[in-house]
């Protein structure tokens, strides 16, 4: 938490990194700053016990510098936990450059950028996020090795979105099997909240699956798109977390499970590929859990992306990269009884099962 202290003409900040919550123990955090091309960047390595920090880079306007460092504390932090659920031999990391992608974004820029990271000495490895494609890994390719997600034809994986969403679908099927007995969703009423290119690829599997899909999303031209190509519903209220639903997927931003979305919420399950969805990990999983809504934690079900790109670290095909995302589903589900079984929430059970798997193998480095 930051606290401030008001003057009459300036506001001092107290802590502004150990002292927030979010900090939560990372290891490192680099603030990058580049005059020529406006490059203003954060990375945060959160936790590297079980290999190099891999995660995307995000690019997105935020209202201050303190919005942005503590989005790359949490998304650094959920990337530590992502791995070590899947079973990847990877640590946590994000980064964050701040401005708008859309006019601001050069390639001298992200070529800066990629100067940054190679400092790192592979420390961290970047990737794909918001406000990201994969001709801008391609860029920062040209000078450090250590980014994923670069294109096909360059040897990589390519973009991580669509696994991602297969991800997402998985965790869901599994979470309806545990909610309501089968796992198909035929005729299942689901809202997705941000149609980008995970929202989009998962619209697809739900559709074709045979789902209700409700979507919406800040770009009225982007629903519009999304509707003609698959049939689905343009959402057309002003509060949607009041809607009767099965399932709502939260696909934009993360922090929309506060105490009030959960009020209203009449959702029965919450799954979705946004990072960080709970505002709170320790009081909003418990208030949903007490409504009798089942939560699939964020970082499991979205894992497919990072399983993508860390194909082209270990060198594995596509076939593989399938295998290990349809794991998702089994993971999920044991998660589900888990956290029924010990009486605490999915997403306590979820991250004890990733704290396990590190603490693991810190003892065995001792």
């Amino acid at each position: 938490m930051i606290t401030e202290v008001v003057n009459a003409n300036e506001i001092h900040k107290i802590d502004p990194v150990f002292g927030q919550l979010s900090f939560d123990n990372h290891e490192q955090i680099v603030f990058c700053n580049d005059k020529d091309t406006g490059l203003k960047a954060i990375i945060g390595i959160h936790n590297t016990v079980l290999g190099p920090a891999l995660g995307g880079t995000r690019m997105w306007n935020y209202a201050s510098e303190w919005d942005a460092l503590n989005d790359v504390l949490r998304l650094s932090r959920g990337m530590t936990y992502k791995s070590a659920i899947t079973g990847l031999n990877l640590g946590g990391g994000k980064a964050v450059l701040i401005g708008d992608a859309k006019t601001q974004k050069t390639p001298e820029l992200m070529k800066k950028f990629g100067e940054f990271v190679h400092s790192l000495g592979g420390k961290y490895i970047t990737a794909e996020d918001v406000g990201m494609t994969t001709s801008d890994m391609d860029l920062v390719r040209t000078v450090t090795p250590y980014v994923t997600g670069i294109s096909e034809s360059l040897g990589g994986a390519g973009n991580p979105s669509p696994i991602t969403a297969y991800g997402v679908f998985m965790g869901m099927k599994a979470a309806a099997k545990y909610k309501f007995g089968l796992d198909v969703l035929e005729d299942k009423v689901i809202y997705v909240q941000g149609i980008g290119n995970v929202g989009e690829a998962l619209v697809e599997h739900l559709t074709n699956e045979g789902a209700k899909v409700i979507i919406s999303d800040i770009n009225q031209e982007r629903l519009e798109e999304v509707r003609d190509k698959y049939g689905v519903t343009i959402y057309g209220g002003n509060n949607l977390y009041a809607e009767e639903m099965d399932i709502y997927a939260p696909c934009a931003l993360g922090a929309t499970i506060t105490n009030k979305t959960i009020a209203l919420l009449k959702a029965k399950i919450v799954a979705g590929a946004a990072n960080n969805q709970l505002a709170d990990d320790q009081i909003h999983g418990k208030l949903l859990q007490d409504k009798g809504i089942v939560y699939a934690p964020d970082f499991l079900i979205n894992a497919g992306g990072i399983i993508n790109v860390y194909a082209e670290l270990e060198g594995y095909g596509k076939a593989e990269i399938i295998r290990k995302t349809e794991n998702i589903y089994n993971t999920t589900l044991e998660i589900l009884q888990k956290a029924e079984i010990q009486k605490i929430t999915p997403n306590q059970a979820a991250l004890e099962l990733a704290q396990f798997r590190i603490d693991a193998r810190k003892k065995e480095k001792a």
